[in-house]
């Protein structure tokens, strides 16, 4: 017999933090914002003083996990160049150099092919109603999963160069200072 605890399990995604303490419920709930919002909008989301709130995104823009916005009352966003520089961190700490490098190589021949097929520097430049107009074996359906899968490696292959940069600095600052 199935075990039917709702504990078992993650979370619903609407209240994925629930279980966390207030910092971490604040910091999930400015994960998920897309848009600038008030501390006490996530105070009001969260269940928890606006004054609790608004210490913990003062501290977060000091950070830069969020950025805030002055006003009356002030806003605050989530920071995606903060979570874009801490993923690229992760993958240089994660990767070795060949590995990135290799990444790197992959994710290039993937674009060139996608590239040579659409005849297009960037996924922006097709038509893809044209595409489907001039070709009999594919879906518009298709076409965008190749456009958006095509857009995804060039965003990908960007965070690779960088953090095999990242990773090529270190190993000749180590070279260097060893």
């Amino acid at each position: 017999m199935a075990n039917s605890d709702p504990t078992d399990g993650p979370p619903p995604f609407e209240d994925a933090f629930s279980g966390d303490d207030v910092e971490q419920q604040i910091y999930g709930t400015v994960l998920r914002t897309r848009e600038p919002v008030t501390a006490s909008a996530i105070a009001d989301q969260i269940n928890c003083d606006p004054k609790t709130a608004r210490k913990y995104l003062n501290w977060f823009a000091d950070l830069g996990i969020v950025t805030q916005h002055d006003g009356h009352p002030a806003t605050y966003k989530r920071n995606n160049a903060y979570f874009e520089w801490r993923r690229i961190n992760q993958l240089a700490a994660r990767h070795s150099l060949e590995e990135l490098q290799q990444r790197v190589r992959t994710l290039t021949t993937k674009i060139n092919s996608y590239e040579d097929e659409y005849d297009a520097a960037i996924p922006a430049d097709v038509d893809a109603l044209a595409v489907v107009e001039t070709t009999v074996d594919r879906s518009i359906d298709d076409v965008y999963s190749d456009l958006a899968d095509w857009m995804t490696a060039r965003e990908e292959r960007t965070r690779y160069e960088r953090a095999r940069q990242q990773r090529a600095g270190t190993a000749d600052h180590e070279q260097a200072s060893g």
